[in-house]
């Protein structure tokens, strides 16, 4: 929701292991909880860093997808685990941004219940269309949105996500009455918008590129300030006339607030070094229209903290009112 710089961190020091005892963590199997369905962005590459966290660490580390009500289960569920670094949370924006202004309580405190570990990887997205909407580009859509709005019902997955904020600010600053559909997670509405139950929404090339290529939806516009090398023909939001659509997901590890500083270091250190391997990161990540980010823990926190700000703005400017 905001196009962020990429952290680098250069110092030998802050790729280096903490220094603590070796063997005092993973001394059991890890559970990494990602709160959506299986199938998505976020699933996938967790599920391959896990793989390779399994081998590092001699113990099994098992995903476990805890979906519904917008992550809040998911993250409900790891914040009441023991802090030690066992359980953790892999999520994207919303848990920790844009939710704190879209329910009147959470089950969780944002700001106090988790400590941040790494932003592993962030994900322009591309505005989609169902192949059976008559337009080529963003403009297109709209031209017709204005006429007939019934017609181009968007899907979400879920209030406060990526695709609904961008919906309802693009409906808001262009005066379009466009009707919201969500699903629980980013698979079902690929497949809805496939299928042609909604006629747009957003998504990244990580989920979104095999029904590109198979010619079940099709790009109108990316949200990055410009072309992505992968999809050189897809024009930009900025260069149709809507700037205002920039926009971002990123993927993130999370501990339960506790966990102890020399265990989030491990972690971070071991998951920094696996997206920085060339070979891994072309498979997983660049391959899938995604960037490496890998920080630090403190650099994910500061992310957190300016990009919760400018939520905030977009959600009053789109009028979303909590729930």
């Amino acid at each position: 929701m905001i196009r962020r710089r990429t952290f680098i961190a250069s110092s030998a020091s802050a790729l280096a292991l903490p220094a603590f005892a070796q063997g005092t963590f993973p001394s059991k199997v890890v559970r990494i909880v990602v709160p959506f369905p299986a199938g998505g962005g976020i699933d996938v590459m967790i599920r391959a860093i896990g793989q390779e966290l399994s081998q590092k660490w001699g113990q099994p580390v098992v995903i476990e997808n805890k979906a519904g009500a917008g992550s809040l289960i998911g993250a409900d569920y790891v914040a009441r685990q023991p802090a030690d670094g066992h359980t953790l949370l892999a999520t994207v924006n919303q848990t920790f941004t844009s939710n704190r202004y879209l329910y009147k309580t959470l089950p969780y405190d944002p700001d106090k219940s988790f400590v941040p570990i790494i932003e592993m990887v962030e994900s322009e997205q591309f505005i989609l269309a169902s192949s059976a909407v008559p337009a080529k580009d963003l403009k297109e859509f709209v031209a017709l949105a204005k006429k007939d709005p019934v017609k181009y019902p968007y899907g979400s997955f879920g209030p406060g996500t990526q695709p609904h904020l961008a919906f309802a600010t693009l409906a808001k600053r262009e005066n379009i009455d466009l009707t919201h559909v969500p699903y629980k997670g980013i698979a079902p509405l690929m497949t809805a918008l496939a299928a042609g139950e909604v006629a747009v929404s957003t998504g990244s090339g990580s989920v979104a590129g095999a029904l590109m290529q198979a010619g079940k939806m099709k790009p109108l516009a990316i949200t990055s300030k410009q072309r992505s090398p992968l999809y050189p023909n897809v024009p930009t939001a900025q260069e149709q006339g809507y700037g205002y659509l920039n926009a971002s997901i990123w993927y993130g590890l999370f501990a339960p607030a506790g966990t102890p500083q020399a265990v989030v270091d491990k972690i971070n250190a071991d998951v920094r070094a696996l997206l920085r391997d060339p070979a891994f990161a072309e498979k997983n990540a660049t391959s899938r229209n995604l960037t490496v980010v890998a920080g630090t823990p403190q650099q994910f926190a500061a992310v957190i903290r300016e990009e919760t700000a400018v939520v905030a703005e977009m959600i009053r400017a789109a009028d979303v009112k909590p729930e």
